[in-house]
This record gives structure tokens, C-alpha cells and sequence, in this order.
């Protein structure tokens, strides 16, 4: 391989999520022989349980976050003119319970404004209004996983113990939680998130409210149905749904949002983020090898998934 660039590579991606599998699209349609080696089929990584919104959640550091999740919102937004990809636009309101809220993340978004009282749920002090692309993850990994196909890549299911077994010019590793002791890091924490799946009463936009002193709550309508969550408990592990969290978790969305009252579960699941204290995405040599690392991305892998797949493109 010629590290100009001028000639294509053999490129193995370990992870079959949705950063993996955006890497491998990205690699392939610039020229690359790509192979994706996930451990899970697509529909059991953690990427199938995210709401998923677009916005930054528990990835750092800023500037970078801010650079990725700015690409991959274009992305996001022109692939909402495709309903096959899952994704639309959709507005909805940003809750704030502090007198000066950081916007740091409103560089990247066109057209966000305060919202206006009639616009804020029951005991919400502020906010701020936008317009951002809400994915149906379902519909999304499905499309992402043809396309990928389409251009070339071969997904072969297989779990990955260790780097030396796989074979390829370069390697991408891309596997979220697994990533880190697959290159002798252990700065990866897991950060559980439980949501429950309610039928869509017909919501018109979606609601966060990160700082809701109750817990972490957010309501996202697909259409179909809607998302609701939510927790965030560094450290824990366990994949099963929680009875009592659950309930906590509808306490505080229907006091946010009274229309989600009795609206039937539809499913419920856990997904383990893959935290970092910052997200990896650097080239080393492994046993003479290059390896691109692309992981520790929270909660906000299909935000920043586009942007740094571009960076691993350049990287190869």
C-alpha cells in the first residue's frame, strides 16, 4: 500500500455497528478492498437500541466532536430526502434548568432560537428550539448494511480476540466496548442506558432534557413508535430492563410530555455506550501493521459516525 494514497488497500474494520459500518462504506467507495469482522448482527449492537438523535451526548473532546458531528449532520440531513434510510427531520425542544446553558453544540446547527413558553413542557424554566435529524435504527442499519454490500464490502459475523488473527494491509477497529482491549486500553467504561419503546400517539417533535433533576429524559418519535428514556449508570453492565426503571423513566417523560400516558409498551432494551475519556481516533503500528483506532464515542456514535469516518478514510 503507498501511503499517498494513489493505490487502494486490503482494509479490515472490526465492529459492525454503525461507526464500523460507516468506516467501511466510507473506505470502500474510495477505493478499498474492505471486510468488516462484527462480533453481533447488526440488529443486536448497541447502535440498534439508540433513540437515536442527532446530538452530541457524553463524547469529547469538543472541537473535534463539534468538527465530526457538524459532517455527519449534513450527512444525516441529506439522507433524510431518502425515506428508505430511516432518517427525517424532525423539530423539537432542548430543555434548560440552568440560568446560562452552554450552546456549544449550536455552531453546528442552522436556525436553532429560544423557545417560546408555549413550546416548553410543565416545569421547564427554558430552552431552545431546532430541527435535527432523528434516525429509526432499524431502518438505518438496514440501509447502511446494504449499501456497504453495494460498494463491495464483505461482512463476515465473527468475534475478534486479538488483532494478529485478522488479516488485511490495515486494520480499523471500530468496536465500540471491545475496541479498547484489543489495543491494551483500558480507558473504556461502560455507560448503561435503558430505554422503553411506547406506540407513537402522534408526537410532533421530540424533547431533552439532560438536566431534569428526576434523571435523564428524552422522548424521540419515529413515527411508528417512540423512544423513551433514559439513564445513564457509568460502570454498569447488565443488558436486562429494569421493572422499576422503567417506570421511573415514563414517571418523568409523561409529566414532560402528558400525551405518552397509556400508550402501550411496545419493547423496552439496554445498550451499553462505549465511554472514553475522550473518543480514539489515531493511527499506531501494530506488529509493524497500521491500525486506525475509532472508539470511545458514548453516546453519540451515529452523531459523530460520518465526520469520523472521514478522518479514517484520510488515515488509511
Amino acid at each position: 500500500m503507498a501511503d499517498d494514497g494513489g493505490r487502494s488497500a486490503r482494509v479490515t474494520v472490526v465492529g459492525g455497528g454503525v461507526v464500523g459500518l460507516t468506516c467501511a462504506l466510507q473506505l470502500a467507495r474510495a477505493g478499498h478492498t474492505v471486510e468488516v469482522r462484527a462480533a453481533d448482527a447488526v440488529a443486536d449492537t448497541t447502535s440498534a437500541v439508540a433513540a437515536a438523535l442527532w446530538f452530541p451526548y457524553r463524547a469529547f473532546p469538543a472541537e473535534s466532536v463539534l468538527r465530526w458531528g457538524a459532517r455527519t449532520l449534513t450527512v444525516l440531513t441529506d439522507l433524510a430526502d431518502d425515506e428508505a434510510t430511516g432518517v427525517r427531520l424532525l423539530p423539537g425542544t432542548v430543555v434548560h434548568r440552568t440560568p446560562e446553558p452552554d450552546l456549544w453544540w449550536g455552531e453546528a446547527v442552522v436556525g436553532h432560537r429560544p423557545a417560546t413558553p408555549d413550546e416548553l413542557p410543565a416545569g421547564a424554566p427554558a430552552g431552545t428550539r431546532c430541527t435535527l435529524p432523528v434516525v429509526d435504527m432499524r431502518r438505518y442499519l438496514t440501509w447502511l448494511l446494504a449499501a456497504c454490500r453495494s460498494a463491495g464490502v464483505e461482512v463476515v459475523t465473527t468475534q475478534v480476540d486479538r488483532l494478529s488473527a485478522v488479516p488485511g494491509d490495515v486494520l480499523v477497529v471500530a468496536a465500540g466496548l471491545r475496541s479498547g482491549p484489543l489495543l491494551d486500553d483500558d480507558t473504556g467504561v461502560p455507560v448503561q442506558g435503558q430505554v422503553v419503546r411506547l406506540a407513537d400517539p402522534g408526537l410532533p417533535g421530540w424533547l431533552l432534557d439532560e438536566d431534569n433533576p428526576a434523571g435523564l429524559t428524552y422522548v424521540v418519535p419515529r413515527g411508528d413508535d417512540v423512544v423513551v428514556g433514559g439513564t445513564a449508570v457509568a460502570g454498569a453492565t447488565g443488558r436486562e430492563p429494569d421493572p422499576e426503571v422503567e417506570r421511573a423513566i415514563l414517571e418523568r417523560a409523561c409529566s414532560l410530555v402528558p400525551e405518552l400516558r397509556g400508550a402501550p409498551v411496545l419493547s423496552r432494551a439496554v445498550g451499553l455506550r462505549p465511554a472514553r475519556p475522550t473518543v480514539r481516533l489515531d493511527r499506531t503500528l501494530v506488529d509493524g501493521r497500521p491500525v486506525i483506532a475509532c472508539y470511545g464515542h458514548g453516546g453519540s456514535g451515529v452523531t459523530l459516525s460520518w465526520g469520523c469516518a472521514d478522518d479514517v478514510v484520510a488515515l488509511v
